[in-house]
């Protein structure tokens, strides 16, 4: 991961002095040895201005995948300035999912003429997956899966398998359906390689695995895919019947973007947030959180102001304030770190909660009754004065 970080630093500071310099066929050149990934990090890591740049030399064929890996904000930006057909000829080649996740970009206008200009059978497949929303199994499934039936023998599936010029990506299992398309089982493809041919698909299938609600939410199938490490999984509607399958490239875009929106969540930012984004649209995003703050900060000054009298008599306690602060802020932020990572990764559920806060408030008292000893002792022979250290060590405990 160091060596990638490196990697993609290295060839943004040299696309950033090609296009400095003016020479595009360098800056070209360079586009055309990265993956679509790696441009889509590239775009993302350069001024609005630079951004624009590169996107006009990214190959045509490679504008789909290269818009594909952006964030929902720069696709939003790019796709906003093509038409319809444009839109179109960007999807060409596109898995299902990902076009779904396009569209969702765009208007329902632009939406109704792309899906106008496909053939009916990816027409078809689209619309299986373009209404549910992205939120959920249905808005992360793809339809590209292999289907086979239980009477066939693995001689039968491996010729039907080569029939095909490749195979969807990530396929580690075929999912066995019956005629009503109802999901029956998974046959793994390392059982069909190492079985008898002879054998049959309902002999070697398994099935003891349970589909995906197409309904289910996100970051339970995050969840789910983590704790079985699974590759792809098929996605059923409330009647078993096989809608599609979600793999594992996908399911790592959720587990990202739940990092991502609980760790600006934090800082009461928006995990969309764009690096490179304008000031004038930067700042009112923040400025609500701000606000916020500075009501907070005039409560603690009120509650500060009532001992304004004994403050002026021992100034001491002005100067030591700022550490129990301190000492407090710092306690409140590793809760709340704790706390939301296991929110993100589904661990803080309505029948712990209860313990959890008992915990916290109990690790809360430890440190604090240590280190207000610490600073009763300190605060005792700086100004020579026990009382002044039993009270703030008081005020480090509540």
């Amino acid at each position: 991961m160091a060596q990638s970080n490196v990697a993609s630093q290295d060839a943004l500071d040299k696309l950033t002095h090609a296009l400095e310099s003016g020479t595009f066929i360098d800056v070209r050149r360079m586009l055309n040895g990265l993956s679509p990934a790696d441009i889509a990090h590239l775009i993302e890591s350069s001024p609005p201005r630079m951004r624009h740049i590169i996107w006009q030399m990214v190959e045509v064929e490679e504008e789909g995948e290269v818009l594909g890996e952006l964030s929902d904000e720069l696709q939003a930006q790019f796709l906003g300035r093509m038409d319809a057909a444009e839109v179109a000829a960007l999807t060409e080649g596109m898995e299902h999912d990902d076009i779904a996740d396009l569209l969702q970009q765009v208007p329902d206008r632009i939406t109704f003429e792309v899906l106008n200009a496909m053939d009916h059978q990816d027409r078809a497949r689209l619309e299986r997956v373009i209404f549910y929303p992205d939120d959920t199994a249905g808005g992360l499934m793809n339809t590209d899966t292999i289907t086979i039936r239980p009477p066939l023998t693995l001689d039968v599936v491996l010729r039907y398998l080569r029939r095909h010029t490749e195979l969807p990506p990530m396929t580690d299992n075929l999912i066995v359906v019956n005629r009503a398309d109802q999901f029956i089982g998974l046959l793994p493809l390392r059982t069909l390689v190492v079985s008898p041919p002879s054998a049959t698909v309902r002999d070697t299938m398994i099935t003891d695995v349970v589909p995906i609600p197409v309904d289910m939410p996100d970051d339970e199938v995050a969840r789910l895919f983590e704790r079985k490490d699974w590759v792809s999984a098929p996605v059923v509607d409330s009647h078993g019947k096989l809608l599609g399958r979600i793999t594992i490239d996908d399911v790592v875009d959720v587990i990202r973007e739940d990092a991502d929106h609980s760790f600006m969540s934090m800082a009461g930012l928006d995990q969309e947030e764009d690096t490179f984004a304008p000031i004038m649209r930067a700042a009112p995003r923040r400025a609500i959180w701000l606000g916020i703050n500075l009501v907070t900060a005039f409560i603690a000054a009120g509650v500060i102001n009532l001992f304004q009298d004994t403050i002026e008599k021992v100034v001491a306690l002005a100067v030591l304030m700022p550490i129990v602060a301190s000492m407090g802020g710092i306690a409140g932020t590793q809760t709340l770190t704790v706390l939301v990572r296991g929110i993100a990764m589904g661990q803080v559920v309505r029948n712990n909660q209860a313990w959890l806060v008992n915990r916290e408030l109990m690790i809360g008292v430890v440190n604090g009754v240590l280190w207000a000893g610490v600073v009763a002792v300190a605060a005792s022979l700086w100004f020579d004065d026990w009382a002044i250290g039993i009270i703030i060590a008081a005020a480090m405990v509540i």
